[in-house]
C-alpha cells in the first residue's frame, strides 16, 4: 500500500480555499475550466471527515491509512473527471466552438442594432423564421398528397376495370359452359338416335 500523505500536503488540502474567479474578460473555455476546477475542489471540501465517518471502524484502527486511502480516492476521482471532461471537449471539438462563440460575441458588440432578433420580440422573430419553413413543408406535403391521391385514383380505376374484366370473363365462361352443355346434350341425343338405328 502507499504510504500516508505527508502532513504538509494534508494541511494544504484542508486549508485550500476555492480558487478566485479569473479576472478580466475571459473566454468560455476558461469559464468551463474554472467551473470544473471549482467542482473538483468542492469534492475534496470536508470529504475526509465524511469518509472517515463512513469507515469509522477502519479510521479508529488506522487513521493515517484511512486518510491515505481517502487522498488516493479523491485524486483518482478528480483525475477521472478531468479526463472525461477533456475527452468530451476533444470529441465535440468544444474549444473551437467556444472560441467561435467568443468571436461572434465580439463582432456583435460593434453592431448597434439587434443581432438575431430584428423585431426585438422573440415570438415574432421565431414566427418569421419558422413560418416560411412550415409553409414550404405544407406545400411539399400537399404536392405529395396530390400525387398519392392521383396514384390511388389510377389504381382504383385499374381495380374497377379488372373487376369488370373478371365479370365479363365469368359471363363468357357461363355462356361457353351453357353452349358446351347444349352441345353435350345434342351429342347424347345423336348417340341415342344412332343406337336406336343400329
Amino acid at each position: 500500500m502507499a504510504a500516508a500523505a505527508p502532513p504538509k500536503e494534508e494541511k494544504e488540502k484542508g486549508s485550500r480555499a476555492p480558487a478566485a474567479a479569473p479576472q478580466g474578460k475571459i473566454g468560455r473555455e476558461e469559464v468551463l475550466d474554472y467551473v470544473v476546477n471549482q467542482f473538483l475542489q468542492a469534492l475534496d471540501a470536508g470529504g475526509c471527515r465524511l469518509f472517515s465517518k463512513c469507515y469509522s471502524c477502519l479510521y479508529k484502527a488506522h487513521p493515517e491509512f484511512t486518510k491515505c486511502i481517502y487522498n488516493q480516492f479523491i485524486s483518482h476521482l478528480q483525475n477521472s473527471v478531468r479526463e472525461e471532461i477533456q475527452a468530451l471537449k476533444e470529441e465535440g471539438n468544444l474549444p473551437l466552438l467556444l472560441e467561435s462563440l467568443d468571436k461572434l460575441e465580439k463582432e456583435a458588440k460593434d453592431k448597434e442594432g439587434p443581432a438575431w432578433r430584428p423585431s426585438g420580440i422573440p415570438e415574432e422573430d421565431v414566427r418569421g423564421v419558422v413560418l416560411p419553413y412550415l409553409l414550404k413543408q405544407r406545400k411539399f406535403l400537399q404536392k405529395f398528397l396530390k400525387e398519392k391521391q392521383e396514384s390511388n385514383s389510377q389504381l382504383a380505376a385499374a381495380v374497377v376495370a379488372g373487376r369488370q374484366r373478371i365479370a365479363e370473363l365469368q359471363e363468357q365462361i357461363c355462356r361457353q359452359k351453357e353452349e358446351w352443355q347444349g352441345i353435350a346434350i345434342e351429342g347424347r341425343k345423336m348417340m341415342e338416335t344412332f343406337d336406336d338405328l343400329s
